[in-house]
């Protein structure tokens, strides 16, 4: 199997167009020299005495790609830095990989501010100012490194949260990346003429395998947007002649809430590959822009993965992708849960017996474990099964539908977190006796966070002063920003004063307590009454998940 480098290595003398970025092209030929300068620079200034880590901390820009591909030349690990992270959080993340230095632009410095050292000290570069370029200059023409990389050596360090509050650090080696760059090229037959529309964060794992690895293999071409833009989606398809787009969780909503048009299907795209996109989108994206649209089940960790077949029956995940296999276990005992079994419409009729976590029995599959982190690897990795964190259910026929997850964590627009990180900042709250933080149903695809107060006595929740105080909080990811908030003068509680959540996700909004909400995408709460409750209903029954809110 090739190391990132020699597929890298593989374009030197390129002439056709490997990457798109605005109104700025470049040949593969000058992506790889780009690269084996940022290699030759990393080379030059690699730490002696510490891991050889750099820190990536920038939108889609061409010089994520340069230094991914110039990492992957000098034998360097890429840590991709979440930019919704900030202050100590942000701090946390870097110090917790080692990263010897971190690249980032200036409209993310901002990030740095709460950050302690991180943000003042040499180990910060900044690209778009001009001691970056000066740094970069004695290295203009560098030859490709002659350093050797192993397969088995790892090229990036991808940050993931599980049921725990501090994000863990995804161990993804050259092989297994290079694995899955190869295996997209054979599933969808990519080349050279194809044209990859990349506007995922290139720190997460969807994007480095889905928008870079397949796109090097392939020898195809690259296009790069800063963020994504569901208005620009279809206009960037026309102007590149975008064949190929890779997307995880919501994007496909937000295209198809775009104005439609008779001719959106007269484009040049041929494929939407990802997960997590809502069972209805799938098709009605598919219709509409005339394209192949493949929706998987997997995870950053790569230990389990699925994906759909004709046969697949409607809401599944579908099958384990070969050889790969997966059982449903009761995390309690161990035990095999029962097949599922639904009633006439379609509900399902056992959850009890049938419900368990999403297994490998098999083993890790392609986990390389986490980094730094022995004891998240044990959670993991229990007695030879590799445990997802996500339970489910499979029916008679062996396919697999999702059921929620394990943890107390979320999973916003894409992204996991727990809860718990976010609770310890609306804790700081002058009026907040306990925040409890939860997940539950988005009317399209994944979680909404929702959020119970239980305020001090006498306490009036005032929302714009709620809203106002998150914003001036340093380390308050905007995906932690809740969709619900219930004020409460009692949480559901065990004998122990534990939160019973299960309860409160049970009751989402539908509770007698008082809740208020953003009905949009603007930060602003309002009371929710009950023909907000309605339209709610209404809009879960249209996306046909009303399943998901019971009651």
């Amino acid at each position: 199997m090739p190391t990132i480098g020699e597929l890298v290595r593989a374009r030197a003398g390129d002439a056709r167009t490997g990457l798109w970025f605005e109104d700025s092209s470049w040949t593969w030929a000058e992506v790889v020299d780009a690269a084996a300068q940022r290699g030759a620079f990393l080379r030059a200034h690699a730490p002696t005495d510490a891991p050889f880590h750099v820190g990536v901390l920038l939108d889609n820009v061409p010089e994520f790609w340069f230094t991914l591909c110039g990492a992957a030349l000098a034998g360097a690990t890429v840590v991709g830095i979440n930019p919704t992270r900030r202050g100590a959080e942000l701090a946390r993340d870097i110090a917790h990989t080692d990263c010897a230095f971190v690249l980032t632009e200036t409209s993310h410095l901002d990030l740095f501010d709460a950050a302690g050292s991180v943000g003042s000290t040499e180990r910060l570069h900044v690209i778009d100012e001009p001691a970056w370029p000066e740094a970069l200059a004695p290295f203009a023409g560098a030859p490709l490194p002659a350093t050797e990389v192993s397969p088995a050596d790892t090229f990036m360090l991808i940050f993931t949260s599980g049921t725990t509050g501090a994000p863990k650090a995804v161990r993804m080696g050259h092989a297994r990346l290079a694995a899955y760059g190869g295996k997209l090229v054979e599933m969808f037959g990519l080349g050279p003429d194809d044209v990859c529309y990349s506007v995922m964060p290139l720190f997460h794992s969807n994007a480095v395998v889905a928008g870079f690895a397949n796109v090097i293999a392939a020898g195809a071409a690259g296009v790069l947007r800063r963020r994504f833009s569901a208005t620009s989606f279809l206009p960037d398809v026309r102007r590149y002649g975008i064949t190929f787009f890779n997307y995880v969780g919501k994007p496909l909503s937000y295209i198809l809430a775009t104005p439609e048009a008779p001719d959106d299907a007269e484009n040049s795209l041929r494929i939407a590959f990802g997960n997590e996109a809502a069972l209805l989108d799938i098709d009605r994206f598919a219709r509409r822009f005339g394209c192949l649209v493949a929706d998987g089940y997997g995870s950053t960790e790569g230990g389990l993965n699925m994906s759909r077949t004709p046969e697949t029956p409607k809401g599944s995940l579908g099958l384990p992708v070969a050889p790969i296999r997966a059982v449903i276990l009761d995390p309690d005992n161990g035990k095999e849960c029962a097949p599922a079994a639904f009633d006439a419409a379609g509900r399902l009729l056992n959850a009890e017996a049938a419900i368990g976590e999403i297994v490998n029995p098999d083993g890790g599959g392609g986990f390389e474990g986490y980094y730094n982190n022995p004891e998240a690897d044990a959670e993991r990795m229990r007695d030879g099964v590799y445990w997802t964190g996500d339970l489910g259910y499979r029916d008679a026929q062996g396919f697999f539908y999702f059921a929620g997850r394990s943890g107390d964590w979320l999973r916003v627009d894409g992204e996991n977190f727990a809860a718990t990180p976010v609770e310890l900042v609306l804790a700081r709250h002058a009026e907040v006796v306990v925040a409890a933080v939860y997940a539950v149903p988005s009317v399209d695809v994944g979680d909404e966070v929702m959020v119970a107060l239980h305020l001090r006595s006498g306490s009036v929740f005032d929302p714009d002063a709620f809203v106002a105080f998150v914003a001036a909080q340093p380390d308050f990811s905007p995906k932690w920003m809740p969709r619900f908030v219930r004020v409460t003068g009692g949480l559901p509680s065990t004998a122990t004063q534990k939160v019973l959540k299960r309860v409160l996700r049970h009751e989402h909004w539908e509770c007698d307590d008082p809740v208020w909400w953003r009905p949009g995408r603007a930060s602003e709460l309002r009371r929710l009454t009950p023909e907000d409750v309605g339209v709610l209903r209404a809009r879960f029954v249209d996306r046909e998940r009303e399943h998901l809110i019971g009651h």
